[in-house]
């Protein structure tokens, strides 16, 4: 039924609208629109509620934060705050507010804004996924875990309608870069509160007949499965830099319908490539191929509430199983790198001192350690991920490694993106697809996914050694000393192994020679306000 439903949602997306799927981006060229595949149908536009890249790709055009990022230095450069200082100690940023700074219905962005929305975002009864980003602030910890009542106590304060204050617990050399996620972003509270309020995760705010936003485009439809637009927001505080009048994206998971949308004249870039057709656009230098390093982790998550996962013996076994050389280039043949630790290679310098690898041999041994040599009495279990060709091709090769190398059977199961995300948020499954792209180029963005208080840590594992080490070096300001303590963090990730690293990204996707300023980098960022359009294919 999932794959029938995917592929209706395909036929619609290639009829929706006035202009045909043959004739969109020659259109778009003349009309300043440009057309997106983006992967999955999104499972909100709330930013305090969701956690894919799907999604960011929407929210970071309809909303903007205090400050944005330079696409090609990835350096953080003013967005809603023009200005900013820090004191001495590093504990407090004052940030200055732009005056011209609108939401997209007229009303300023104000501080108060920021306080609302960070105070919304750490709010128990709200159960954001993403409001670990903001345990840094001063009493944010303590009031997301409902051990303190006072959200007063919380460090941010508007000290008048331009002046935002935030004072953090510690001092935290990365946490100017982790303003441009959106956690950070700030919701209108009016009509938030219009449509249930601050708490209520079941909030229609965020749908295209309520929602304003404070970015360079406005959300103007929004037919599940089918497309979504965005148009250029005349109120932005710099709308005159920006060029493109809409954007329309796509959720079309099946990478080679995708393709064949490029092909055919249907979209400016698609959301990535086919696997089996990679080398060949590398082999034939194709213009349109585009690839770059991508600072993410392709990994499998292990349910350790779930019997023989417990078993710390089965979760190595399954990891040293598997011939992650074999899966890169073999298999993905993009320039991949086999993953060895969990944060990706050189991220903000940062390499540990302790690597993963295949020993067939040792993860025999702990099988059997474990009770079941050469997978006898092992029970058949399951391996989930989410629709897309190439996370089922991955699957398979791990399944066959398994079984060659184990003796132990595994079943693939897929979901559609929704589907799967909630069975990831309740722990059900055996074993899971996952992969974390960065937020920040720092390794406290890779390592504190894992902290007992992480909304995004579907393994149900969490270890007080781990939490304290990441605590710890959290308050650094040296870099040296802050590395050493994630060295040992990494090494508690191998000797636990909660979860298998399997590879390191390397991004692919299909470009349009129109599309102009689109600027790659390991972040994937892009500054909507840069790109622009050109040329005709008529």
């Amino acid at each position: 039924m999932c794959k029938l439903f995917v592929f209706l949602g395909i036929l619609s997306a290639l009829a929706a609208g006035p202009v045909s799927a043959r004739t969109r981006v020659a259109q778009g060229n003349r009309e300043g629109i440009l057309h997106l595949g983006n992967g999955s149908e999104l499972e909100s536009l709330d930013p305090h509620l969701t956690t894919g890249v799907p999604e960011y790709n929407v929210i970071s055009a309809l909303l903007e934060g205090l400050i944005r990022e330079d696409a090609e230095t990835l350096e953080p450069v003013p967005g809603v705050a023009e200005r900013w200082t820090v004191s001495e100690d590093g504990r407090v940023y004052r940030f200055y507010l732009r005056e011209n700074a609108r939401w997209s219905n007229g009303d300023p962005v104000t501080a108060d804004d920021f306080v609302y929305s960070f105070r919304r975002i750490l709010s128990p009864r709200l159960g954001a996924p993403y409001a670990y980003m903001l345990h840094g602030i001063e009493n944010a910890r303590a009031y997301n875990a409902g051990e303190l009542e006072d959200v007063n106590a919380v460090g941010v304060k508007a000290e008048d309608a331009r002046t935002l204050v935030v004072t953090l617990e510690k001092p935290a050399p990365y946490f100017i870069r982790m303003l441009n996620h959106y956690s950070f972003y700030p919701v209108h509270p009016p009509t938030v509160e219009a449509h249930g309020g601050a708490h209520d995760r079941t909030n229609r705010w965020a749908r295209p007949e309520h929602y304003v936003g404070n970015g360079p485009f406005t959300l103007t439809s929004w037919r599940l499965n089918q497309s979504l637009r965005v148009d250029k927001n005349p109120r932005y505080w710099n709308a005159d830099a920006v060029r493109l009048n809409g954007m329309v994206f796509y959720p079309v998971e099946d990478q080679q319908a995708e393709e064949r949308m490029f092909r055919s004249g249907g979209l400016h870039k698609t959301d990535g490539v086919p696997l089996a057709r990679v080398e060949r656009y590398r082999r034939t230098n194709d213009p349109a191929f585009v690839s770059h390093p991508y600072l993410t982790t392709y990994y499998y998550l292990i349910n350790t509430t779930r019997e023989p996962f417990d078993d710390v013996r089965v979760r190595r076994a399954l990891a040293l199983a598997l011939n992650r050389e074999a899966i890169t280039e073999r298999v993905l043949r993009a320039g991949e790198a086999p993953a060895l630790w969990f944060t990706p290679r050189g991220t903000g310098g940062f390499e540990p001192s302790q690597a993963l690898g295949e020993d067939v041999a040792e993860a025999r041994r702990l099988l059997a350690e474990a009770g079941f040599p050469e997978g006898r009495g092992f029970p058949r279990f399951t391996l989930l991920y989410n629709t897309r060709e190439s996370h089922r091709l991955i699957a398979q090769v791990v399944q066959q490694m398994w079984r060659e190398n184990l003796g132990i059977e595994c079943e693939l199961v897929n979901q559609e993106w929704q589907v799967y995300m909630v069975s990831r948020r309740n722990l059900e499954f055996d074993i899971a697809r996952a992969g974390w792209a960065g937020d920040y180029a720092d390794p406290h963005n890779f390592l504190d996914l894992h902290l007992s208080t992480s909304g995004n840590n579907h393994t149900g594992w969490f270890d007080p050694e781990y939490d304290d080490l990441i605590h710890r070096a959290s308050g650094l300001r040296d870099t040296a000393e802050r590395f050493a303590l994630y060295d040992q963090a990494e090494a508690v990730l191998l000797r636990d192994m909660p979860l298998i690293p399997l590879y390191w990204y390397t991004r692919t996707y299909l470009l349009h020679p129109s599309v102009r300023g689109l600027t790659p980098n390991p972040l994937a960022r892009r500054d909507y306000t840069a790109i622009w359009l050109e040329g005709s294919d008529e």
